[in-house]
């Protein structure tokens, strides 16, 4: 089992910074993957993944576990990592800011 760690910096408020993440949110859903929040806490689930979720002042974190279907199914940690930091980077710089 491979565990993907992500954090992303951000300067925002808290309610904000949810507000970005969810557009990222949005990101995972067409592959699957939804997030159940309580509060600024996120449970991931999907198929051949879990995990968790939060936004914190100054930062948000993203943690995947990747189980025996995504690894049956030939996901490749690594560039599965590269693109999901790609994808969290957008939603909090330039793009992903709200007007």
């Amino acid at each position: 089992m491979s565990t993907i760690r992500l954090t992303q910096k951000h300067d925002l408020p808290v309610e904000q910074a949810r507000a970005l993440f969810d557009r990222f949110q949005d990101e995972m859903g067409r592959f699957g993957v939804s997030l159940h929040w309580t509060g600024n806490r996120a449970e991931v689930k999907g198929i051949g993944v879990s995990g968790d979720a939060e936004v914190r002042s100054g930062e948000v974190s993203l943690t995947l576990k990747l189980g025996m279907l995504a690894k049956a199914a030939g996901v490749d940690p690594v560039r599965l990592e590269a693109s999901l930091a790609k994808r969290l980077r957008a939603a909090f710089e330039g793009d992903g800011a709200p007007a």
